[in-house]
This record gives C-alpha cells, sequence and structure tokens, in this order.
C-alpha cells in the first residue's frame, strides 16, 4: 500500500469532500423528506451500490474517456438531470394528489434504491472525480498494483461518502418525525424533497463541466 504520509493525505482529502455540503447531501435529504427515514436509507444505499460503477470505471480507466470524448459526458450529463428533474415532478405531483400513480406509497423506499443508483450511474461528475482525485494516492512503487490500489482507495471513498449520508438521514428524519402528526405537513415536506430534486437537475444540466 502506499506510505503513511499519502495515507493521512488521503484520509483528510476524503474527509472533506465527503463531509462537504453539497448536492449530494442535498439529493439524500430530500428523498428523505419525501419518503420517510426508510426511503432515505433505500436512497443512500442506492447512491452507495451506483458509486461502485464509477469507481469500476476509474479501475479500468473507463472514467477516462469521457475527458476524451466531451459528448459522451454531455449525454450523460443531461440524461442524469432529466431523470432528477422527472423525479422532482413525481414528487412534487404526488404530494398535490394529481396523479395516484406517482403518489407517495408503503413501496416508494423501494424504488427510491432503484432512482438512487440510477441518478448516481447518470451522474459523469462523480466518474470524473473518481479519476482525477484517486490517483494522486496511488504508489506505483507499493506492494499492490496500480488497480488494486485504486479499487481499495474508491471503496474507502465510497463508504466515507455513505456515512456522510446517514448523518444527513438521521436529522432529515428527525425533522419528519416532528411532521407526522400533520397531513398537510407531509405534502409540504414532499414537496420541498420534489422541488429541490428539479433544482439540482436544473443546476446539473446548466453547468459547464
Amino acid at each position: 500500500m502506499p506510505s503513511t504520509e499519502l495515507l493521512i493525505a488521503f484520509a483528510l482529502a476524503t474527509a472533506i469532500f465527503a463531509y462537504m455540503p453539497g448536492p449530494a447531501m442535498l439529493y439524500t435529504a430530500a428523498q428523505t423528506l419525501a419518503r420517510g427515514k426508510r426511503g432515505g436509507l433505500k436512497a443512500a444505499l442506492g447512491i452507495h451500490v451506483g458509486c461502485y460503477v464509477h469507481v469500476l470505471a476509474a479501475v479500468f480507466g473507463l472514467a477516462a474517456l469521457m475527458k476524451l470524448v466531451p459528448e459522451l459526458y454531455l449525454g450523460l450529463k443531461l440524461a442524469g438531470a432529466l431523470y432528477l428533474v422527472w423525479l422532482g415532478i413525481a414528487m412534487i405531483r404526488g404530494a398535490k394528489g394529481e396523479n395516484p400513480a406517482v403518489m407517495i406509497t408503503a413501496r416508494s423506499p423501494r424504488r427510491a434504491f432503484a432512482d438512487s443508483m440510477l441518478v448516481e450511474i447518470l451522474n459523469p461528475k462523480t466518474a470524473v472525480f473518481f479519476v482525477a482525485f484517486l490517483p494522486q494516492f496511488v504508489d506505483p512503487a507499493a506492494g499492490l498494483p496500480v488497480w488494486a490500489q485504486l479499487l481499495v482507495l474508491g471503496t474507502i471513498v465510497n463508504f466515507a461518502f455513505s456515512s456522510a449520508d446517514m448523518v444527513v438521514i438521521a436529522l432529515s428524519s428527525v425533522a419528519m418525525a416532528r411532521l407526522k402528526a400533520s397531513r398537510r405537513a407531509q405534502r409540504v415536506a414532499q414537496a420541498i424533497g420534489g422541488t429541490i430534486l428539479i433544482g439540482l437537475g436544473a443546476r446539473l444540466a446548466m453547468e459547464r463541466s
């Protein structure tokens, strides 16, 4: 493995990236507000599983391809943005009761897993992050081959991000517990969650890089 100094630098940088407030935390909070604690946990699990696609892409060099082919990056970015907007609209319509087919039901926490995994897979910025971040902490002279080091480091980063999601879910669940007594408050929370997702999708679509 890399030297102790390199691992310490990696641990500090990972903690900063994982716990820095950003779109990922907002997404997890939105899912928890709209679907409850179980929904938030399922969403976090979906993000965690989807993130391994990007870890493996970095390990095998696939993520680097997106930096060489801007059209591929743009296509994935727009697909992910549209999917986030679609999820947000579905949540808002469910909160208003306009369409029973998209209202949050007891089965929605399971759906949160699939939705979140797809959102993460369609996020090209995650792929670019891993392909830019991980190689800085790889030691070619270490005992493990480079691909194995990338895999181990990527897995550690993924678990760090998931630990931050757990904190967000816990805090959002406390807020939800206070809102459960009011159906109107639940609808408002669901609408807020949907609005956050639409905003994240719009932000992703308009970003230049």
